[in-house]
């Protein structure tokens, strides 16, 4: 294959950057310099037999799936698709790429097709859309239509997850949105897509988690389906093949940025635009890692795929910090501490990722929550509870709640409660402040019955050092821009609860 050889020659040469043009310019264009199914599927097939050789159930789960890495003018609209499926379903397939289409709908249809050709099952998790320039929650369709129940019943359905926080910033919010959220601008990725196009302000309400829930339920009461409706997961989107996902261990998003690279480590670009510099992304502005966290019965392919498609996941941004959630009408502030939590919550109520229905007249939702600290990180600093809803003149509202935190902090005349502390010292802390375990009973204070609404829970450790303070540490007198992020508060966001009144 022509192509083939010139990205090979390339490489060969020492000429990377030339190599991932090509390549970059190639998907652009989609124009596919490999188009051959014969040797798509011998190679597809070489992944399936890996993932079918390392599977063990209830040790270590692999499961199949693929990248749909859709750019349409630049804009980041990729897609992780995910099988429930061993290979005797998925051996043999042609996996449907970006030089077939463009438009997720056609991805949609392709996993239609697979779903009625072979009896499997599969989902679609699409990449955080800071990079999208607008295009990932946006208004219309990509075909340029206008949403319409159809379009929003299939989102909804081949959907079920989204990606908030990944290498390539965080995309649960953006402080513009939120904007009385201290925590919002958390690694703020905000300049435009992958370098063709600058971002402007109106595109950002359609790029991040927490406004499209909301916007999803304006949607919702204008055509009667919600196609903003996912739950919430993180993940590396690392290219190195290498499960590094700690401050203290990060080996970059690619392999030119491993440890030990020098000035490459720091000034690689992640986003290399031709509409000028001040969209210039480089790799010091990447988060080491994000995470999936899955409430899955076993750790088999079947289990911790349904626990995807029932949305009862959860992101964290590389912390292993362990979180869970019900909603119900009834729970008691004492019986988030006992032992039958889970039990009480799954009979009483609804967990994450869930719909919570109109209750007795007169109540409103109580939540019980409880999260457990990474095991080998950071003490916590408190929960909050994110709501989003839909106000009297249509437009969407989001607010949070502290709903719990560490220590003997209270808030003060305005609700606002006082920072944690920090111990961070280079690339040094101490769990001397926080809290391990931290519960939390919430009622909502601002209920209305007959407004449709979201809730899902943030969760912030105290202040820890980032990977650039550690790779100062260990390298010693490494020169970093002024805006590199030396000390950060890693977080986890669970699934949405939704509630739906009567009627």
């Amino acid at each position: 294959m022509r192509g083939g050889r010139e990205v090979h020659d390339l490489v060969k040469a020492g000429q990377l950057n030339e190599a991932y043009v090509m390549w970059a310019n190639a998907m652009a264009q989609r124009v596919d310099p490999l188009a051959d199914d014969d040797l798509t599927r011998t190679i597809w097939n070489r992944i399936v037999e890996s993932a079918e050789q390392y599977n063990e159930p209830g040790i270590f789960t692999s499961l199949h799936g693929f990248e749909w890495s859709s750019v349409p003018g630049g804009s980041n609209l990729h897609r992780v698709v995910m099988f429930r499926d061993d290979a005797d379903k998925v051996e043999g397939l042609v996996p449907f790429s970006n030089y077939d289409s463009s438009d997720p709908e056609d991805l949609w249809n392709w996993m239609q097709s697979y779903e009625d050709d072979t009896g499997g099952k599969v989902l679609a998790i699409p990449h955080n859309g800071n990079l999208s320039n607008g295009l990932m929650f946006d208004d219309v369709r990509v075909n340029g239509e206008s949403i319409d129940i159809d379009y929003a019943e299939r989102r909804a359905r081949w959907e079920p997850v989204y990606e908030t926080t990944q290498i390539k910033g965080d995309g649960e919010t953006h402080p513009m949105l939120s904007p009385n959220d201290e925590f919002a601008d958390y690694y703020t990725w905000d300049r435009g897509n992958f370098g063709f196009e600058l971002k402007t302000p109106d595109m950002l309400p359609k790029e991040y988690a927490r406004e499209a829930l909301a916007r999803g339920l304006a949607i919702e009461a204008e055509i009667g389906a919600n196609p903003f409706r996912f739950g919430l997961i993180g993940s590396t989107d690392s290219h190195t093949s290498l499960a590094t996902k700690r401050e203290d261990n990060f080996f970059g998003k690619v392999t030119v940025t491993e440890p030990g690279t020098g000035a490459e480590r720091y000034e690689e670009f992640m986003v290399n635009p031709i509409v000028g510099d001040e969209a210039i992304i480089q790799h010091y502005e990447t988060l080491a890692s994000g995470l999936a966290a899955v409430w899955a019965r076993e750790n088999t392919r079947d289990a911790i795929w349904d626990a995807f498609q029932r949305k009862e996941v959860y992101a964290t941004t590389g912390t292993r910090m362990a979180v869970r959630v019900f909603a119900g009408w009834d729970f008691e502030e004492d019986e988030v501490h006992r032992p039958d939590f889970a039990a009480e919550g799954y009979g009483r109520g609804v967990p994450m990722g869930a719909d919570l229905f109109a209750g007795p007249e007169g109540t409103a939702p109580t939540f019980m929550i409880r999260a457990l600290r990474d095991p080998d990180g950071a003490n916590l600093d408190r929960i909050q509870m994110v709501k989003g809803w839909v106000g009297d003149d249509g437009e969407p509202m989001t607010k949070v709640f502290d709903v719990s935190w560490s220590g003997d902090r209270a808030p003060d005349a305005n609700g606002k409660l006082p920072p944690a502390g920090s111990t961070v010292v280079g690339a040094d802390f101490t769990n001397t402040i926080g809290s391990a375990v931290l519960g939390g009973y919430w009622v909502d204070p601002e209920f209305d019955p007959a407004q449709r609404a979201y809730y899902y829970v943030r969760v912030l450790e105290i202040p820890t050092p980032s990977w650039l303070a550690y790779d100062k540490a260990f390298y010693g007198n490494i020169d970093l821009p002024e805006d590199a992020v030396m000390v950060q508060q890693e977080r986890a966001y669970t699934s949405p609860i939704w509630y739906a009144p009567a009627g």
